[in-house]
C-alpha cells in the first residue's frame, strides 16, 4: 500500500501556518486530509527551521564549510 502523497516543503508550510495564525488543527486536517500526528511533526520541524529565513548568505556558507571541515576530518581520523 502506498504512504500517501506527497507534499512539498511550500505546501508544508502553508498548512503549518494556518494553525500558528489560530486555525483549528483538526479543521486543517480534516481539509488536507493528513493524520493530526503528521501537522504536529511538520510545525516542529517549521519551527525549528524557521531562524535560517533570516540568516544572511555568507551566515549559511560558514555553516556549510563548517560541515564539510567536520566530514573530512572525521573521514581522517578514520583512516
Amino acid at each position: 500500500m502506498g504512504r500517501g502523497r506527497n507534499w512539498t516543503a511550500e505546501e508544508k508550510a502553508k498548512i503549518v501556518v494556518q494553525g500558528l495564525k489560530g486555525r483549528a488543527v483538526s479543521e486543517i486536517c480534516n481539509e488536507y486530509q493528513i493524520h493530526q500526528t503528521q501537522y504536529y511533526k511538520w510545525r516542529e520541524q517549521f519551527l525549528e527551521n524557521v531562524s535560517k529565513v533570516f540568516e544572511t548568505k555568507a551566515q549559511s556558507k560558514r555553516k556549510s564549510d563548517s560541515s564539510v571541515r567536520i566530514k573530512n576530518l572525521k573521514r581522517w581520523s578514520a583512516s
